[in-house]
């Protein structure tokens, strides 16, 4: 008997209006219990918007949000007790200290007495905030003040994390700490990620939403949308040869599609689907006498899936 999963996140038919201006139109999704969602879009498709209204920040002009099975807007602060938001610019006080400002934050969240000072310790802990405690919010880099956002998420281990841009302004060993924190959620926690970075998305996420316009375009793992959105496949080539002589030879084997020369002799090369075209080009360079220095099937990436959607949608 298969088991029936737990949703943590159910939005139907969800729209918001900022006056006559619609944000966000009819959207409709799940998110299961101790799932990592990446949630995509591009600049003003909707996605702070919908966030802001999972948070319990905004109301919708129409249709459900339930967090944990309580209404966004009628059991609002149910909904908060359960989830811990990093928004996008995140709101600290700079006159408090790093303890002050997570003593602060706990007790809004109804985390007192001894398990207010082992949840902060844990938070700084895992968040790598031990050694600034002392200093004052104002006095910290772009980096740590994001770090003290995702800090103040985490007290009271809440079961939902909903994490707007959460690795912006971290540097790259930063950013990689940040990345092996999250997945180490999965299970415990169920988490909804808004990044512009796709491969980190592609890295934490077993699943995107794409939202374009203020509408879901695309719901699925990375690898099946670009199964489905993939109009072909993928060679990359690395070629000694005359370049125009070795791109318009490629480009007249039959089920090549089209040709992008690349420096360096590199050369990426679309087939029609389903049918693999390494061996026909690997003879076609060796007849030439050319030298073939690379061959190999390229996937397509979440960022080419992201671009199909986004740009379909547009034209």
């Amino acid at each position: 008997m298969e088991a029936i999963m737990e949703m943590m996140i159910e939005v139907q038919d969800l729209s918001k209006y900022y006056g006559t201006t619609l944000a966000i139109s009819g959207l409709n999704f799940q998110v299961a219990a101790g799932e990592i969602v990446g949630f995509l879009g591009p600049n003003g498709a909707g996605k702070t918007t919908t966030l802001k209204i999972l948070a319990g920040f905004l109301a919708p002009s129409a249709g459900t949000a339930r967090i944990g099975g309580y209404d966004c807007v009628s059991d609002s602060l149910k909904v908060r007790r359960t989830l811990g938001y990093l928004p996008e610019n995140v709101p600290l006080y700079p006159d408090l200290t790093v303890t002050q400002f997570l003593q602060f934050a706990a007790r809004a969240k109804g985390v007192a007495g001894r398990q207010e000072q082992q949840e902060i310790d844990r938070a700084m802990e895992d968040c790598g905030l031990t050694e600034v405690r002392p200093k004052l919010v104002a006095s910290l880099s772009k980096g740590y003040r994001q770090r003290l956002g995702l800090a103040q998420a985490l007290l009271g281990r809440p079961p939902l994390l909903i994490l707007d841009e959460p690795t912006i302004g971290l540097d790259p060993s930063q950013i990689v700490e940040i990345r092996q924190l999250i997945k180490e959620f999965a299970g415990d926690h169920t988490v909804i990620l808004s990044s512009h970075i796709l491969p980190e998305v592609s890295q934490l996420c077993r699943r995107v939403i794409i939202i374009n316009r203020g509408r879901i375009v695309a719901s699925d793992t990375a690898e099946n949308l670009a199964r489905q959105l993939g109009n072909g496949s993928r060679i990359a080539l690395t070629v000694q040869g005359p370049k125009k002589e070795v791109a318009a030879a490629l480009k007249a084997v039959p089920g090549v599609k089209e040709v992008a020369g690349q420096e360096n002799g590199r050369y990426l090369v679309e087939t029609v689907r389903d049918r693999d075209l390494r061996p026909e080009l690997a003879r076609l360079v060796v007849e030439r006498h050319w030298r073939l220095l690379e061959l190999k099937a390229q996937e397509f990436t979440l960022e080419d899936v992201f671009l199909n959607l986004v740009t379909e949608e547009e034209v």
